[in-house]
């Protein structure tokens, strides 16, 4: 499957009881499916992984990919800031039929650049599903070099990176470097992990978006992501414009914050968030329900 398009964050939602509304993911699986989106990523930041359990992680995977049943790139949250506990997951999710495998930077321990490399390669060296590295180091603390990126794309497994920051002169030293390195989109996709420049990046070669956005409006975000991929940045700029102030309500506090509370806006399932998240502030409240009224959304 190309790693191309629109892919989607999910959120987990939760019952009054803190469980995982299992009904209500699924039925988020297909509107998502629905509104056009290529894959759906179980897991993430989005979905709260810092706060589900183990168990949680890999019940929200066998979920997604029993819903999904193929129609669209179903991808698996398996990150850790241990190498042992990400080996683990990443191994679950191909165990349970996951088609690729997201894997953020270790956090907090701030591994340096050949450590990084050696994380990786250990995850490359003992299992056989498609890894896409995650690299967002506003979260993390640390930011893989463009350089570092090229050694990890000359690994077998090593498929994809969701690059999560904001300098776009960076894009462009990676991509020349993976040029020179002889490494070309087929082998090693770049997607976009800011819902609010994945039109520039894709200027510049990235191959779409794993969104938070989409979450809220899959339709609009799949057209933008599809007309630039297309070469349509006419069109693209335009739906980024129309999408520019959710985008913006979206990330008004913490994600999810703002994204779970859309969703329950929409009549959506989402649930409480868990601690240390809280709902939005009144005023944050009301910028988000006015994002929401102005994209016709609500």
């Amino acid at each position: 499957m190309k790693l191309e398009g629109t892919f989607v964050a999910m959120a987990t939602p939760f019952t009054s009881d803190d469980q995982i509304d299992e009904e209500g993911y699924r039925a988020n699986i297909n509107f998502l499916i629905e509104n056009g989106v290529n894959g759906l990523l179980a897991a993430g930041t989005s979905g709260e992984s810092a706060t589900i359990t183990h168990e949680e992680q890999k019940k929200l995977i066998e979920i997604l990919i029993d819903e999904a049943k193929g129609r669209v790139i179903t991808i698996a949250g398996a990150g850790s800031n241990s190498t042992a506990e990400s080996l683990d997951l990443v191994k679950f999710a191909g165990e349970a039929g996951a088609d690729y495998a997201l894997v953020i930077t270790p956090y907090y321990n701030k591994p340096q650049m050949h450590g990084l490399i050696k994380h990786y390669e250990t995850l490359n060296n003992n299992t056989k599903i498609p890894i896409i590295v995650y690299n967002v180091p506003s979260r993390t603390g640390t930011d893989l070099t463009s350089e570092t990126i090229v050694e990890l794309a000359k690994m077998d497994n090593i498929v994809g990176l969701k690059e999560a920051v904001s300098d776009l002169e960076k894009f462009t030293t990676t991509f020349k470097l993976l040029k020179d390195a002889g490494i070309t989109d087929d082998d090693f996709s770049i997607l976009s992990g800011e819902d609010g420049l994945t039109v520039p990046m894709m200027s510049l070669g990235v191959k779409g978006v794993i969104s938070v956005v989409a979450n809220i409006d899959p339709k609009r975000m799949s057209e933008m992501v599809n007309a630039a991929l297309k070469g349509d940045f006419v069109k693209a700029s335009e739906l980024n414009y129309e999408l520019y102030d959710l985008m913006k309500a979206l990330f008004v506090e913490s994600n999810p914050v703002p994204m779970k509370e859309a969703l329950t806006m929409m009549g959506k399932p989402s649930g409480d968030l868990r601690l240390p998240l809280v709902p939005l502030l009144d005023e944050d409240r009301e910028i988000l329900r006015k994002a929401l009224k102005d994209a016709n959304l609500i």
